[in-house]
């Protein structure tokens, strides 16, 4: 992948029309409620269109090759801080702690954004893209390692199993990013009432869209403490060691909250 190649597949956001969730007139659910205006501007904010973040995505079956694989993790990730920095409130919030929050948060974005596109997650690409083969770990390490992928893929499949759709995810990315439990946050207060605001928003919206599914909003709930037993250091290993090296992803997520669509993927060619 060379460098801006995450950006050449920006698109401006479109009006989703995933699932249940359309925007008549701009008015979500037919309705004037301002929690569901809230989740209209959560998925407008999304930075790519319809297709998410690539053909190869709709299919899960295709085995990718490592390229494909390192670029898409690109995408995804420079799509979880592009989608921060343009939905409501978030942008206001001191740098400091838009900051804070993205780094905390990332890993779980991450997983989520994997959910959303179908990543076909096949264990010999992930370890090849882990350098695995380049550099070979002991046999405790390698057990240890194929732990976590397996813990990653089974948070994927779960989100999956449950047909989450794209205002849920959208929903979902914000409560896991407003986050007070990111370290030194200037108004803790605040972030809290923008976590509540955005579950509240789901919750209307799942009980709207399913009422025949009393527990779905719940189930939905449930997935996101589990979604930081995710390392994300082993994230950081299967995807993004090849394209930036020593490059601490925490910078680089500064460094695109910064910049913006400006941002230069620094990129490592693959021998």
């Amino acid at each position: 992948m060379k460098g801006g190649a995450v950006q050449r597949g920006r698109m401006p956001p479109t009006q989703p029309t995933h699932g249940q969730f359309a925007l008549t007139n701009g008015d979500p659910l037919n309705c004037h409620s301002y929690l569901s205006g809230y989740i209209s501007l959560l998925l407008r904010a999304e930075p790519y269109p319809t297709s998410r973040f690539g053909s190869q995505c709709m299919q899960p079956n295709n085995i990718m090759g490592i390229e494909n694989i390192c670029e898409l993790a690109a995408r995804m990730l420079f799509s979880a801080v592009e989608w921060a920095r343009n939905i409501p409130f978030f942008p206001d919030l001191q740098i400091t702690d838009q900051v804070a929050l993205l780094r905390l948060t990332w890993s779980e974005l991450f997983v989520l954004n994997a959910a959303q596109c179908s990543m076909p997650l096949h264990v010999a690409p992930l370890l090849a893209a882990a350098g695995l083969h380049a550099s070979p770990m002991s046999a405790d390490r390698v057990v240890a390692f194929m732990d976590h992928i397996r813990i990653f893929q089974e948070q994927v499949e779960k989100l999956k199993a449950l047909h989450v759709d794209s205002a849920e995810y959208s929903c979902l990315k914000a409560i896991v990013l407003f986050t007070s439990d990111a370290c030194g946050l200037s108004d803790v207060a605040h972030v809290e009432s923008l976590q509540e605001k955005s579950q509240c928003a789901l919750e209307e919206y799942v009980r709207s869209q399913y009422p025949n599914q009393p527990t779905r909003f719940g189930k939905l709930l449930l997935r996101l403490p589990s979604l930081r037993t995710v390392s994300s250091s082993v994230i950081e290993q299967l995807f993004f060691v090849r394209l930036v090296g020593k490059t601490p992803i925490e910078t680089l997520i500064r460094d695109m909250l910064l910049s913006g669509s400006s941002f230069n993927w620094p990129y490592m060619s693959i021998q």
